[in-house]
């Protein structure tokens, strides 16, 4: 598309691409399936007569909740046969991301997983209306139901968010606290150190894909958590070192093996003790993580 700089249809597209992007993996929780849905809109846009759509935002919008809707649907079969919990394509964010508290909180992990238990068009609507404060009758067009119905699913898809998400957002800074704990306890083997920086009833979550080692449950309590890292770590062929970052809007953590990556952990901190944690192994997922820009998303 560079060599179209100039093209109307070009331009705008590239000046909403961050936005749809994050529209896209809002609604998937794939980077990879986003880009796909991406190059769909795109595909579409370019046949547009743009002379007769009055704001390229909305119709864009439009385009690519329509793809994703479609794709979120398709991949509803791929996630009942996934082997073991899945959790989301980890995403590597610009700093900036992490200063939007809301946008931060909408592409986090516990809310990502809790947007999983909604169904797509509930999941769209939410997205838009609560994410990106698209109109009702903007959202009406893109999922293809009247603005009344809509208000409805907003309404029900908002206090089934409501119940489910974190109580309240944490900021970077008391979530890189508690990270820097469990890492200095984790890399000394201080186990006492881990059981203080992890919540009583602290749930791990870890996602191998069926390729890579993982809990094929979630793994709740601290000290359960605790005996399968102890566990795990003494059947590790080599040096595991943890790395920090920023993944999702929030701190988290690379996990090295021998200096290549084993996967990316982020976490849910509740009142200065990490409550949840999101282990991702799975390779599919973490194949872009080291060779992407980290990404800003709006």
């Amino acid at each position: 598309m560079s060599d179209h700089a100039t093209d109307p249809a070009t331009e705008a597209f590239i000046a909403h691409r961050n936005l749809l992007f994050t529209v896209a993996y809002e609604m998937l929780g794939s980077a990879a399936d986003a880009e796909d849905v991406l190059q769909e809109t795109w595909l579409r846009w370019a046949e547009v007569d743009l002379a007769q759509v009055r704001d390229h935002r909305a119709y864009l919008v439009r385009i690519t909740t329509r793809q994703s809707l479609n794709r979120l649907r398709a991949m509803k079969r791929r996630k009942e046969a996934y082997v073991g919990p899945w959790l989301p394509e980890p995403l590597l964010t610009a700093p900036d991301v992490a200063q939007d508290v809301e946008l931060a909180e909408s592409v986090s992990m516990a809310l990502m997983l809790v947007l999983e238990t909604l169904s797509p068009t509930e999941r769209a609507v939410f997205v838009l209306r609560e994410v990106f404060d698209v109109g009702y009758d903007e959202i009406a067009v893109a999922v293809d139901k009247s603005p009344a119905a809509v208000r409805q699913i907003a309404h029900r898809a908002r206090r089934h968010v409501d119940a489910r998400r974190p109580r309240k957002v944490v900021s970077p800074s008391e979530t890189r606290a508690a990270l820097e704990s469990f890492q200095r306890a984790f890399e000394t083997g201080d186990l006492q150190g881990l059981l203080d920086v992890l919540a009583p009833e602290v749930v791990l979550m870890s996602d191998g894909g069926g390729v890579k080692h993982a809990a094929l449950r979630p793994v709740v309590g601290a000290e359960k958590v605790v005996r399968m890292f102890v566990g795990g770590i003494g059947k590790v062929q080599g040096k595991l070192t943890l790395e920090p970052t920023l993944v999702n809007g929030n701190p988290a953590l690379f996990v090295r093996l021998d200096g290549e990556i084993d996967g990316i952990m982020a976490v849910r901190v509740e009142d200065a003790r990490v409550a949840g944690l999101y282990y991702v192994r799975n390779p599919e997922k973490l194949s872009r993580v080291e060779s992407e820009t980290p990404l800003t998303l709006r």
